[in-house]
Parts: C-alpha cells; sequence; structure tokens
C-alpha cells in the first residue's frame, strides 16, 4: 500500500512538471469561477435552466481533451481531481471571509446591509450546492476522460476531424452526467424539481455547452498540434509507457 501510493505521488509530481502550468492554470481557474458564477442564473425556463457557470464550463472540457489526446484518459481525471482539490481550498477561503467581520464595498455605497449579507451569503456559498457541483465534476471528469479515449480507439481518422470526433462526444456526454448529478443532488433535493427537468435540462444544458466546444475546439487543436511538434511531456510519456511494460 505504501509503495502504491508512493508510486501515485511521483507520477502526480511528475505529471504535473509535464503539463504546460498554463493550461492547469485555465482549468483551475475555470473550475473556481464556475462554481462563484453558478450563484446567478443565465437562462432559466421549465426545460432549460442554465446559470452562468455554464459560460466557462466549456474550456474546463476542452482542457480535459487537450490533456487526454495528449496524455491520456488517466492524467486527465488527476487533473481534473486537483482543480476539484483547489476549488474545495478556494471555497473554505471564501467561506472563512463571507464569516469575517468588517462589511464589503458595495454596502458603502447602498447603506445596506442586507446587500452586505447578500454578498457574504454569495461568496460563502451553500454546503449541498458544493458537494453537488464536487461530485458532478468528478463524475463528469471520468466520463469525458473515458469517452475520449474509448472513441478515439474506435476510429481511424486522424487530424482535426478525429480530434472533433472524440471531443464532441465526450464532451456532450461528460457535460450531460454533470448537469445531471448536479441536479439530482441539490435540484431534486432542493429546489423540489421533477425528473424530467433534471433530464431535460441536462440534455439541453449539454449541448448548448457543446456548442461552445465545437466554436473553440479548432484552437484546443492547434495546441495539441503544437504539443506534439515540441513533444511536451516526453519524460512523462516515457514514464508512463515503461509502467505500463
Amino acid at each position: 500500500m505504501i509503495r502504491l501510493i508512493q508510486r501515485e505521488l511521483e507520477d502526480y509530481l511528475l505529471l504535473l512538471r509535464s503539463v504546460p502550468s498554463l493550461v492547469v492554470t485555465m482549468f483551475i481557474l475555470c473550475v473556481v469561477l464556475m462554481n462563484l458564477l453558478a450563484n446567478k442564473e443565465f437562462i432559466s425556463y421549465k426545460y432549460l435552466a442554465l446559470d452562468c457557470g455554464f459560460l466557462l464550463s466549456w474550456i474546463s472540457f476542452l482542457c480535459m481533451d487537450i490533456i487526454c489526446k495528449h496524455f491520456g484518459p488517466k492524467p486527465a481525471i488527476k487533473i481534473s481531481i486537483l482543480a476539484v482539490g483547489a476549488n474545495l481550498l478556494v471555497c473554505i477561503i471564501f467561506k472563512l471571509i463571507s464569516m469575517s467581520p468588517g462589511h464589503w464595498g458595495q454596502f458603502y455605497e447602498t447603506g445596506s446591509q442586507q446587500v452586505n449579507d447578500a454578498l457574504n451569503a454569495t461568496v460563502g456559498g451553500t454546503w449541498y450546492v458544493l458537494l453537488g457541483s464536487s461530485i458532478a465534476m468528478l463524475c463528469a471528469a471520468v466520463t469525458n476522460s473515458g469517452l475520449n479515449h474509448l472513441v478515439a480507439n474506435s476510429i481511424e481518422s486522424s487530424g482535426f476531424r478525429a480530434f472533433a470526433t472524440r471531443s464532441y462526444i465526450s464532451t456532450c456526454g461528460g457535460q450531460f452526467v454533470d448537469n445531471f448529478v448536479f441536479s439530482t443532488i441539490v435540484s431534486v433535493h432542493f429546489f423540489g424539481w421533477t425528473w424530467a427537468q433534471v433530464f431535460f435540462c441536462s440534455l439541453t444544458g449539454a449541448i448548448m455547452e457543446l456548442l461552445c466546444e465545437v466554436i473553440f475546439s479548432p484552437m484546443g487543436y492547434r495546441v495539441c498540434e503544437r504539443w506534439e511538434r515540441e513533444n511536451v511531456g516526453e519524460t512523462y510519456l516515457e514514464y508512463i509507457q515503461a509502467e505500463d511494460e
């Protein structure tokens, strides 16, 4: 067991040194901001409900697709776990800040204690929303990376068409799982959603988020091409190849 933990830790550290920091930073930043922006609704209909976190969620899935394409599904999941862990840490910090004395700048503009309390509640977050979003993100990461790898092994084409095919299918599946798990944990139990609303809102939300991925996937493919030309993460790729043997 100790040997296994040491090997996983060694793998994690080498992976973090191998994946370009900009992609990891964007991934973590998007997950943190998604959690914060989820407090404001973007579109709200009976069978289509999107919060403002939707505007950034596609970036985290595109980062996962890029990492999965170059390093494989397991590294993509590991980076996702890191992002969820960082989000939990930030949420703890935000909670402590919301409990601290003093007023937000908006209080001095409005003179309203209700505004100050509302900002504290928004920044502090709610435990069940944090729990639901964390579990949903982990389930979505496994689904997205697994589907991406599965589709890649089942197609013979290469180039952008192959990247787009594996990315679109995995993103749609991953986003649906993300929305469905979150809605099941949070919306059904705390907001009284029906299962019909859970299914259709998860599906329509996944389609909307997929459209964003379609628009920006050429940029993701160019990043993958550049990584291959520059042999990014060559040490880690050789390491996992040796481990498999």
